[in-house]
């Protein structure tokens, strides 16, 4: 492991240290609306000096359709090697219920391709037996707003598979809540929560295997470096995993933190040690 830091100029002070990257998506290489320029370029400068690096977003949804989504976006598929989503890893949750009715929670239809090929029915909570999270119903939505909802999956005990843990994400300068919102809600009245994304070994691991495919050798986690802008998922993750982390300050955390461009070190250094992460450094957006 390294020793910690403090603000950094540019990924290329550290870039050496590591043949790969983990790294988190919404927050840091777009924020749901553009595409950040400036991370693009470091992600490409990276990868042509020799390091790899795999892309690890908790969004609810296979692999495929995401990486479809960073094309329109503008995200070239030079700027990263492979993509793992924690909707890839709650198929598994969500394959044992083949057969069965599933009560969806979430976007109607943006969310279709998690459940293609798992043979699960999309029904009524009456006839559930579990319940999946992939989101709040609506951008507009709060978790206080499904206060109405909550007692029946109580009631017929239904384990909530959270196929998006994340508490809120930046959308185009917005803070909205996310399905890890609702699935504390819903732990803290007593209800069962499954979740496989971030900050969840499972993902890591996974991670871990398209990394050492791209690289086409092992890499050993003092040699991997985790990105992203959640101290709850990617800080806490990255602890877990055992990994260094780079902290974006600039998302979701950053009006907590002080001026965007640049954050008070004692905040930052207050509000990334609740996770116990070795941070080697952060900076408000990843730069070369």
């Amino acid at each position: 492991m390294s020793e910690p830091t403090g603000a950094l100029a540019g990924l290329s002070e550290i870039s050496t240290r590591y043949d790969g990257i983990l790294s988190d998506v919404w927050g840091v290489l777009h924020n749901g609306v553009n595409a950040f320029d400036d991370v693009i370029d470091a992600f490409v400068r990276y990868r042509r000096s020799g390091g790899r690096i795999v892309l690890v977003t908790n969004a609810p949804r296979p692999a495929a359709p995401i990486i479809a989504y960073l094309d329109d976006l503008g995200v070239p598929r030079e700027a990263y090697d492979d993509l793992i989503s924690s909707g890839d890893v709650s198929r598994n949750l969500i394959a044992q219920y083949r057969g069965q009715v599933i009560h969806h929670v979430g976007p109607v239809t943006a969310d279709d391709t998690l459940y293609e090929g798992l043979g699960v029915i999309r029904g009524s909570v009456q006839d559930a037996k579990a319940v999946v999270v992939t989101d709040l119903d609506t951008d507009d939505d709060t978790p206080e707003m499904y206060a109405h909802r909550i007692p029946a999956w109580l009631e017929r005990k239904l384990p909530m598979i959270c196929a998006n843990p994340d508490k809120v994400v930046e959308h185009g300068g917005r803070i909205i809540y996310c399905g890890g919102a609702l699935a504390d809600v819903y732990q803290a009245q007593g209800g069962e929560v499954l979740m496989a994304g971030k900050p969840y070994r499972v993902i890591y691991n996974q991670a871990q295997v398209l990394l050492e495919n791209a690289a086409g050798k092992p890499i050993g986690r003092d040699r991997i470096l985790a990105i992203g802008d959640s101290v709850r998922t990617d800080a806490t993750g990255a602890t877990g995993f055992g990994v260094d982390f780079l902290f974006v300050t600039g998302s979701i955390h950053a009006e907590e933190l002080g001026p965007t461009h640049a954050p008070d070190p004692v905040l930052v250094h207050e509000l990334i040690d609740q996770s116990g992460v070795q941070m080697i450094g952060y900076m408000a957006r990843v730069r070369w």
